[in-house]
């Protein structure tokens, strides 16, 4: 049985996670963490279900790590970097979902990667990596012959934008076409713009009432256009994936791995 702490144990991706997580027959929780001014502290982390679990909400990271093999973190960056050295103290193979990182803090990650096994990707969803792989191919196959522009929708909480998964599809087109997204993408448009640069990826996004996640990649040629969508509508897509991950780092010992590695998709 895999041995698994959640964080972020009372929001919305937090909850799915630990649901899945009870439900799975190879998984079994020993910790919940969440902020410690949270209303769910002290409660059991299974209170929101109806049922007992015996695992109480903590505040406290050692107190949720100190019996589990993995932690399932999709919280938000300085969160997540906070677990990042009592995971490393305590062994705890960290499998990471939240987005919004700087370079200097993807570094961080990088570097703990060296004494930890960590799966660190912007979305767990296994649609979403196939999606990823849909990409690369349609993109070579298309070559530089179609502008691409990507649009992505979220729920009115999501914090961050562009989203980590849409910046991932940039990343996977810009590879593919042997450009740098550092230097081709475009995250807004306004006023007199002049023509769109053949070159270049751009990218709109939405924010709004409960979006679980939709992303569309559009490559927009003469006489033509072809759309790549993905749609989550549950969250439940990301929870699974997380537990394919943790299945992988089982026999890992260091190293920063993303789903594609899971996956095999390399």
């Amino acid at each position: 049985m895999m041995k698994i702490a959640i964080a972020g144990a009372s929001g919305r991706m937090g909850r799915m996670l630990i649901e899945t997580v009870l439900t799975a027959n190879d998984a079994k929780l020993v910790g919940a963490l969440d902020r410690p001014n949270s209303s769910a502290i002290g409660e059991d982390a299974g209170a929101f279900l109806g049922q007992k679990t015996g695992i109480t909400v903590t505040g406290d990271v050692d107190v949720a790590l100190r019996q589990a093999e993995f932690l399932i973190d999709f919280t938000r960056p300085d969160g997540t970097l906070t677990h990042l050295p009592v995971a490393e103290k305590y062994g705890v193979k960290m499998i990471i979902g939240t987005t919004g990182f700087s370079e200097k803090q993807k570094e961080r990650l990088q570097e703990t990667g060296k004494n930890l096994a960590l799966v660190f990707a912007p979305n767990m969803s296994i649609g979403v990596n196939a999606t990823f792989k849909l990409l690369e191919v349609a993109a070579k196959i298309l070559n530089n012959s179609y502008d691409i522009e990507i649009v992505e929708a979220h729920h009115r909480h999501k914090v961050d934008a562009p989203s980590g998964t849409a910046l991932h599809m940039g990343e996977v087109v810009a590879n593919a076409l042997g450009r740098d997204l550092k230097t081709c993408a475009v995250y807004s448009r306004e006023g007199i713009t002049g023509e769109r640069a053949s070159s270049t990826i751009g990218f709109s996004t939405i924010r709004g009432g409960d979006i679980i996640g939709d992303h569309t990649v559009l490559f927009a040629g003469l006489g033509e256009r072809i759309e790549i969508t993905h749609k989550s509508s549950s969250r439940l897509s990301y929870a699974q994936g997380s537990l394919y991950a943790a299945r992988f780092l089982a026999t890992r010992s260091v190293g920063v791995f993303d789903m594609q590695d899971v996956l095999g998709l390399r």
